[in-house]
């Protein structure tokens, strides 16, 4: 099914795990999330992927050999993993983690609800 987006959003969000992931920073998509105040259920994962480019100050800070493997799976604090799903109530939405730490006491980066999307006719 193509999609296309209908609104951008980008808030923090919490995110519910039926069992949670095996690896922190690598997180598969979850079963729930909660935005402002309000549960959605997840019902299916339509899509998936990955964006591991360096931004600011960290796409200055390696050598290209290093550059080149870090772009196709990541490095310390650098990469986000995006999933398209599609909640109880047919609503469809882009998530991801962001796997850059907030501060040196907030280390495991935090999830956003980045645009809800709707079928393209």
């Amino acid at each position: 099914m193509e999609t296309i987006p209908v609104r951008f959003i980008d808030e923090a969000i919490e995110v519910h795990f039926t069992q949670p992931p095996v690896l922190e920073k690598k997180p598969g998509c979850p079963d729930g999330f909660t935005w402002q105040g309000k549960s959605y259920r997840v019902t299916e994962l339509l899509d998936e992927w990955t964006d591991f480019t360096r931004r600011g100050k960290y796409a200055r800070n390696m050598a290209p050999g290093h550059a080149e493997t870090a772009s196709r799976r990541g490095s310390w604090g650098v990469g986000r993993f995006f999933f398209r799903v599609r909640t109880e109530g047919g609503r469809i939405f882009d998530l991801y983690y962001d796997r850059a730490p907030q501060d040196s006491s907030r280390r495991k980066g935090a999830w956003f609800l980045f645009r809800e999307m709707a079928g393209k006719s």
